[in-house]
Order: C-alpha cells, then structure tokens, then sequence
C-alpha cells in the first residue's frame, strides 16, 4: 500500500512539472565531480565577466548548465572553507578554522560524515586529486574520511620555503600518494605540473571506473599564490601569469567534460564547479577579481565568500539557465544525499536539499530563512533573502589602492563596519546602508542572529553555543610528522607519546 501511495505521489509531481531526483527517475547513479578553486574570484571566469583572457570549456559549461549567482561558502579562508564543503555543515560547528599549518595538531574528526563517506554508502569509487588541507597527520588525510584514492598536497602550495613571503620555518612543501609522501621535496617545477597531473589523475579514474558510480573531488591548488603554469599556458593570455593560470584550469575541466562524453557518461554525470573563496586581493596582478562585489578573501563581505558556480548535467540540469537565489557549498551533501538516496548522518547538520533550485523548479526558493557568515568564531554577517546585515567588526581592506605585482603582495590596512544592511538586488556591492530604512528586516535578522549564537556562539559578545562538535586531535598512539626544516620529510613520522 505504502509503495503504491507514493508512486502516484511522484506520478503526480511530474504531471505538475516537478522534477524528480534522478535516483528515483533512472536506475542509474550519477556522478558526481565537485571542482574546487582556490582563491578564485567572482569575476574570474568568462560566465562571470572575466577580461584578459579566455575560459572556452566553462563557457559551454555554463551553457550547457546552471550558473549560480548568489551562490557561497561558509569562510573566506583555506581550511574553513573545505569543512563546510565536505561535511554539509558550518565550519564552527565542526572546529576547523582559518588554515590549518604544518604545525597544527588538528584535523576534520573522524566521526564527520564527508561527502565521500556519503556516496560510499550507495558503492561509489571515490577519489581526491589536489589539496586537502583538512589535517595534514596519517588519522586526518582523505583515505580516513571516505576516499579511495589521494594525490596531491596536505595544505596550501605556499606553505613552503621558496615562497617569497613564506614564514620562516616552513618545511619542505610533501607530495602524497594516500598516505605515503611519494615527493619530499615539491619545487616550482614540480607546482608547474599540479594541474596538468590532478587533471590527468582525474581522467584516469574516470576511465578505471567507468562502469560504476564515482565522485570526484578535483580541489586545484591554483589560483593560489604562488601561481605557477605549464608550459601550455605559459605566456598565452593578455592578463599576464594569473590570465595563463585560468586557462590552464579552464583546459582542466574540458578534458574531464571530455572524458565523460567519449565514454558517454556525460548524462549521467553532474559536475559543481566553484571555489573555496574570493581573491586574495593584495597580490594585485596575481590575484583576481571580485568585482563588482566588496573586498574579497579575508572578508565576509561577499567579495569574500560568494564565489562564481556553474552546475552541469546534461539532460538533466537545465541549459542556458541561471539561478539568482542564495545556495551554499554545505547544501551540496544533503543534496547529493537525496540524489542518490543516502542516509544523513545521525548528528546536525547545517545544509538542506536545493535540488529544485539546481534543477530549475520555477517555483523552487531557498530552503534556508538565512545564511550565516562567521569569520573565526565571530558572527560577522548574515543574508536573508535580497537582504545582507553585518553586525559591527573589523576588516582589512586595501582601501582603493592597488594590490602588489609580481607576486608581492602590497599590505592590508584595518578598517571598520558599523550595523549595516544592504539591499544585495539593488546595491550588489554592500555600498549603502539601508537599516533606518527597513527597521522590521533589521529586527528579524538580528532575532535569527541570536538564535545562531545560541547554537554556534560568538566571539563579539562571548558566547559559546552549545552545537559545537570538536575537531579531530592528536592523541597518544597516533602517527604524527614533526616536519622539521632541514631534516627528511620521510624520516619524520613518529607516535604521539
């Protein structure tokens, strides 16, 4: 009886043109590839307005696909941004800020549920190729967290000792393959390779799993500083070395869309493409743009955590559309969760189900009343509906003034916000306060404000929340690496005592 009732359920939603998840549609499982920048602008992409150079295989992708406008991340920073990604939740919730250094005796918590620890309850083959930068130790890499397979870098590609800003002390920057080091020593050469080989590992596991469901985590180091091109790329854009990086990512996504068409899996296949944040401004020439919104990485001001998106699928996802309402990167599990009819973990989560909004329902909104934006512990801003309000906090800006060249980054001067609303539909650069104007949206916001830093605290008014998850420490018995400059990466592994 019950199999019966809800088969004319869905008969009825697709007579109403709702459409259906594709794991209750088809046989098939999708999928899934999530491609995630780093350092990426809002405007560093042709769908986005990019100038200087060309991006010829995300053109048609969006084309072909969806393109988020209002689409963002949980903190405009490294480590914090991938938590949200991964675990479908605010990245408070689950103890990972800001990113995580070779000195950090933190990591995602193995009790997490990951969006490859999601899709493995359903079989897929899963793979991460690029960097983690989630727990650098044996217990924190990707193999723990629902990966098949791992290849790339621990944390950021700057966190060496060649970079010409690099703290000192840094260690030599490690290659791994799982969870062996397989390069102790990784060199401009060697970055000059990153996406040309996260790439072709990517194309490889397509054709290796072809008969199964995969997902893909394709997180490229690039456009993080320090930039570094193959010699593809190198010298073909007008925009100098940050253009010819672009392009060379840009050809990255083609060979994966490529692959999937030539083994006719591009139906069944949906790619995300997106980025960990906005621009790192103050490296001018070798960062991006954000335009034409305020700031960018470092900040919460949506230069910083709105990030350009293209969502592709075809047959399934609408070509040629676009979708103007707020989504989020912790939207992405629950999604998929219902995609492929999974299980959600037992704990909280932050995320919620978009998929009427990913497959184009007319009629779709966002499921969230508002998204919440901390940067560290503090509850700096927050969107609801057309509406953004920042509560009063600091931020660095460059103030008008043009970032470094070269790779030098020109210095970060401390400004401040006061209570601020701003209408994002009329004012997408967060220039005019309109608070006196609209008192009502002001007191809903901070009442949903309150509610958060009941569950999540915050730092400005020295609350704790009380939906706070802890990271995943070292304890005794655990493998770590020291990683002590000067000394073998290789040689380094140790137990904690």
């Amino acid at each position: 009886m019950f199999a019966r009732i809800v088969g004319i359920a869905l008969l009825l939603l697709m007579l109403h043109g709702v459409p259906l998840p594709p794991a209750v549609a088809s046989e098939r499982l999708p999928n899934l590839v999530v491609i995630f920048m780093d350092d990426m602008g809002y405007a560093d992409i042709g769908a986005f307005g990019a100038e200087g150079y060309e991006t010829p295989h995300l053109d048609p992708l969006a084309r072909e696909g969806r393109v988020f406008t209002d689409f963002y991340v949980t903190q405009a920073v490294c480590s914090a941004s991938r938590a949200g990604l991964l675990t479908g939740c605010y990245n408070v919730r689950v103890g990972i800020q800001g990113a995580l250094a070779h000195r950090s005796n933190i990591g995602l918590h193995a009790d997490e549920m990951t969006l490859a620890d999601l899709v493995k309850q359903k079989g897929y083959a899963t793979a991460v190729y690029g960097k983690w930068h989630l727990g650098h130790h044996p217990k924190f890499l990707p193999t723990e967290h629902g990966f098949d397979e791992f290849f790339g870098i621990p944390y950021s590609n700057d966190m060496w000792p060649y970079h010409p800003t690099a703290k000192k002390g840094f260690p030599p920057l490690p290659l791994f393959e799982d969870t062996r080091i397989v390069n102790t020593n990784v060199t401009g050469e060697d970055q000059e390779q990153f996406t040309t080989w996260f790439t072709e590992r990517a194309v490889q596991f397509i054709e290796e799993n072809k008969d199964q469901p995969f997902f893909i985590y394709l997180p490229h180091p690039m456009v993080h500083v320090p930039l570094y091109v193959s010699d593809k790329f190198r010298g073909k854009s007008e925009r100098g070395l940050f253009g010819d990086v672009v392009m060379e990512v840009d050809w990255s996504v083609g060979q994966i869309a490529q692959s999937l068409r030539e083994h006719q899996l591009d139906k069944d296949t949906m790619i995300v493409f997106t980025s960990d944040n906005g621009p790192w401004l103050s490296y001018g020439d070798h960062a991006g743009s954000a335009l034409p919104l305020r700031e960018g990485k470092g900040t919460m001001f949506d230069g910083g955590c709105r990030v350009p998106t293209i969502m592709w699928w075809p047959g399934t996802i609408p070509a040629g559309t676009v979708c103007s309402q707020p989504a989020m990167t912790i939207d992405l599990l629950p999604t998929f969760a219902g995609l492929i009819d999974a299980q959600l973990p037992d704990h909280t989560i932050d995320g919620k189900d978009i998929w009427p909004l990913i497959a184009g329902d007319p009629d779709a909104t966002s499921p969230h009343e508002a998204y919440y934006f901390y940067y560290g512990a503090q509850l700096q801003s927050l969107r609801m509906g057309r509406w953004k309000l920042h509560f009063p906090h600091s931020y660095r800006t460059l103030a008008g003034r043009p970032g470094g060249t070269g790779g030098i980054p020109t210095n970060y001067e401390q400004a401040k916000i006061g209570l601020s609303l701003f209408d994002l539909v009329d004012d997408i650069g967060e220039t005019t306060c309109v608070a006196e104007q609209h008192p009502e949206i002001v007191a809903r916001m901070k009442e949903l404000a309150d509610q958060m830093r009941a569950d999540l605290g915050d730092s400005a008014t020295k609350q704790k929340g009380s939906g706070h998850r802890p990271p995943g420490r070292l304890e005794s018995g655990d493998l770590r690496y020291d990683w002590i400059p000067g000394q073998p990466l290789d040689t380094q592994l140790r137990s904690v005592e």
